[in-house]
């Protein structure tokens, strides 16, 4: 049996790829896992509904710049460091695995140290400090993007196995999603999504969008709104849920079976997170992208540009979002399938459905 530690923390971004690889892991070879964590971020709620096992550490982040301040805090750390030697000592891993977030600095150090094989997952097309300064000591990096494999000149190990999608991201068909919002042949459904939080800007113009197709045949806007933003959503459109405003309009204030809207989907209005990019691909959706321009050295921009350059999407820069800029990439599309197939072509094909598989295939290779 192979002991496995998974360490991810903060967002979605961080977590879900690691319980998916834990999965695939799981489906390969008989294993038993602990995953580690903080007990501030999502993955504290997320992780033991999930059924892993968990621990936490206590981690302070650091700045995306050498600074004076990143010395302190790495000096802070050490105290981490010796917790993670604890638990590596009790749980005896085979293997640990990091998918990003401050936790996976002490957690895979102390793995480093004590010659348990390691591996980290980068999503991002620019890469995250923790990950820099963790590729000089694991056996293996494994990037989302080709395009991040510069980010790791030090490493010992660089592959490229695209980022790992959830196995229910792949199973319902395009007839299930369809049928599962009542939707027929010849409806164009577009889903929108700014992540768990939702996005004010895509709201925001979304609430043009939605007055401009109300009750017009043959369109479905699939909006999630993000819990925070669904009543405030609904109070500007004047409605009372998110089905009262119109029939071509359904809003949601979270989509509880995301697959199916992704299968059901013609086109997408999302943000660029990876996780949410690597389902658009495997499931070749075209897509129009907002990035957060918030994000870490604006990696959710360089996420975006390469599907732009691949001919899968379009992007939109958050701060000259309007509504008027969706209605009419809606509009265009609504009536140019021919160039929507073409782009739905190219997100297929730089999709990675076996992202997952090769990144447990990976690390049960370097696994003792």
């Amino acid at each position: 049996m192979k002991r496995v530690i998974l360490s991810g923390g903060g967002t979605g971004g961080h977590i879900y790829p690691a319980i998916t690889i834990g999965r695939e892991i799981a489906s390969l070879t008989e294993a038993e896992f602990l995953y580690v964590g903080t007990d501030k971020g999502l993955e504290a709620n997320l992780v033991p509904k999930e059924g892993f096992p968990f621990r936490t550490l206590p981690v302070q982040g650091l700045r995306r710049s050498l600074s004076v301040q990143n010395l302190v805090t790495l000096g802070k750390s050490m105290g981490s460091v010796l917790m993670a030697m604890r638990i590596i000592s009790d749980f005896k891993p085979d293997v640990v695995i990091g998918t990003g977030g401050y936790v996976c600095g002490p957690m895979l150090l102390a793995a480093s140290l004590r010659h348990i094989p390691t591996l980290i997952q980068e999503q991002n097309v620019i890469a995250g400090i923790t990950n820099k300064i963790l590729s000089r000591f694991v056996d293996v990096v494994a990037v989302g993007y080709e395009e991040a494999e510069k980010a790791f000149p030090k490493a010992k190990r660089v592959v490229y196995t695209g980022n790992p999608v959830r196995p229910d991201v792949l199973i319902d068909t395009r007839e299930m999603g369809r049928q599962h919002f009542n939707l027929a042949d010849d409806d164009f459904a577009v889903l929108i999504a700014g992540g768990s939080r939702g996005a004010r800007s895509i709201n925001t113009a979304m609430l043009e969008v939605h007055r401009h197709f109300k009750d017009q045949p043959h369109i479905k806007l699939i909006h999630v709104t993000g819990q925070q933003e669904y009543d405030s959503v609904l109070e500007q459109l004047g409605c009372k849920d998110g089905q009262s405003f119109s029939q071509s309009s359904l809003i949601l204030p979270y989509l509880h079976d995301m697959p199916k809207g992704l299968a059901a989907a013609d086109l997408a209005v999302f943000r660029a997170g990876a996780v949410g990019l690597a389902e658009l691909t495997v499931r070749g959706i075209p897509s129009i992208l907002i990035p957060y321009p918030y994000a870490a050295e604006d990696h959710q921009t360089y996420n975006a540009r390469a599907l732009v350059s691949a001919g899968a999407a379009r992007l939109i820069v958050d701060r000259m979002l309007t509504g008027q800029d969706l209605i009419s990439e809606i509009e265009y599309f609504k009536t140019h399938r021919e160039e929507l197939a073409h782009m739905a072509a190219a997100a297929k094909g730089i999709g990675r459905p076996q992202a997952a598989r090769d990144l447990a295939e990976l690390a049960l290779e370097i696994a003792k």
